[in-house]
């Protein structure tokens, strides 16, 4: 994470977004590519990785444990693998910066390792939930010091003897079932991890696509440790949670048609365009095609007229990075948009139900925060200085929010968007909006 917290967008009202763009690599791809690679036998090949703060701080966790990892131009990564022993115990701790993803993945992965290993990351990072994942972790035998408050730093015990459970999530999460099985890599016997709704499964697809089998049965997903990873090439594709942000942006302003390349479309990732089509938006999806395991497409979004929902609940698993921009596009609809069992929403990189309502009101938008959710009034966006809590969906978000604002629209503390978007500046500016930074 940058330690710069001063930057602030100034966003001009109206305009239009028109044109072909590709947003950057998947970012839940690009963490996992590193991850399985530096396990791998062999030498990983990645195009369209993220180049972004979150994923580098995994890239860089992995060399600070002894994997050579290179980076011979834009986007391309190679990642030759020690092999499911060969990671070495760094010289100090992780710093995972901002990333949420990278420490929970990892706390299940290097569960199985010889030696002790500790992990922190920034102020955000420290205040986020860990219990989801390390309780379930001692189940298999992990031994995973935390605060009181179950929080980061992480200080796993090295040299734990892992068995495999069978363990029902009580909520849907990827990056806990991710967690669970990269600890089963590592553990005696079967893994089986069962989910109350579907989640996204680029942790099972990348497994299979590193050779290592993964049974699916229903809603339940299955390894047996003691495996080993094939190295392979990987091409990741742009990501469907930064392409939201456009979706919404080319739905709400008038006359805009915008082209988005190479966007992943796992099914257990398009709640956003499933949402946005529920409320009228007129998204196509063409040149359909599967890349590495993953099917992708070309999306052409045009504006429409949007109206208010009731948001379905087996979509919001689909959809839980999206609803930032969401609420943007339930602002500017005709009608009520109600959202409800989002409740995770409220430990991400800032309370998001609240944030997002706060900066709403500020804009004079009928935003009513509930416990697991939000009920939206659409109406008038008006101008205002809104605060993105560090958050960086909730700072583009409200960028794409002055598409349809009655003056500028300032934002701030902006930093952290380099997080998952570098270049969001230069790519919204290119294609209509009118962005300012400090």
């Amino acid at each position: 994470m940058s330690s710069a917290h001063n930057v602030t967008y100034k966003v001009s009202p109206g305009g239009q977004l028109r044109g072909a763009i590709r947003v950057p690599g998947d970012k839940s791809i690009s963490h996992r590519s590193i991850m399985l690679g530096a396990l791998a036998e062999g030498t990983t090949e990645i195009s369209g990785f993220l180049e972004g703060e979150d994923s580098l701080c995994t890239l860089q966790a992995f060399r600070d444990m002894g994997v050579r990892i290179d980076r011979p131009g834009p986007q391309r990564v190679v990642v030759r693998g020690v092999g499911m022993s060969g990671l070495r115990a760094p010289a100090k701790a992780l710093d995972l910066g901002n990333s949420g993803t990278s420490m929970r993945l990892m706390a299940g992965l290097l569960s199985g390792q010889s030696f002790d290993v500790e992990m922190t990351g920034d102020a955000s990072l420290s205040r986020r939930p860990m219990r989801r994942v390390t309780e379930p972790l001692a189940k298999m035998g992990a031994r995973i010091e935390t605060t009181a408050q179950g929080t980061p730093p992480l200080k796993i015990i090295g040299g734990s003897h892992l068995k495999g459970i069978g363990y029902d999530m009580p909520v849907a999460s990827a990056q806990v079932k991710s967690a669970l099985l990269l600890a089963g890599l590592y553990a005696e016997g079967m893994t089986c991890v069962t989910e109350p709704a579907p989640t996204r499964d680029h942790t099972e697809r990348m497994l299979q696509g590193f050779g290592y089998q993964v049974e699916r049965r229903g809603s339940t997903v299955c390894l047996r440790g003691g495996g080993r990873l094939r190295a392979t090439a990987i091409d990741v594709p742009a990501d469907i949670s930064s392409a939201a942000f456009f979706l919404v942006g080319a739905s709400i302003a008038t006359g805009s048609e915008l082209e988005l390349s190479h966007v992943g479309i796992n099914p257990t990732r398009t709640g956003v365009i499933n949402i946005l089509r529920l409320m009228g938006a007129d998204i196509r999806l063409r040149n359909e095609r599967t890349v590495g395991g993953e099917p992708v497409a070309d999306l052409v979004v045009r504006s429409a007229p949007l109206r208010g929902i009731e948001i379905p609940e087996d979509q919001v698993p689909l959809a839980i990075d999206e609803f930032p921009v969401l609420f943007i596009a339930a602002a500017c609809a005709e009608g009520t948009t109600v959202l409800r069992g989002a409740e995770e929403l409220r430990v991400k990189e800032s309370d998001r139900i609240q944030s997002m309502a706060d900066g709403l009101h500020v804009l004079g938008v009928d935003a009513q925060p509930t416990a697991d959710g939000m009920i939206i009034r659409g109406g008038p966006i008006g101008d205002g200085r809104v605060d993105s809590k560090g958050d960086h969906r909730i700072a583009m978000a409200f960028a794409m929010a002055a598409l349809r604002a009655g003056g500028e629209i300032e934002i701030t503390d902006c930093a952290n968007v380099k997080t998952s978007f570098p270049g969001f500046v230069e790519l919204v500016n290119g294609c209509g909006l009118d962005l300012r930074t400090n």
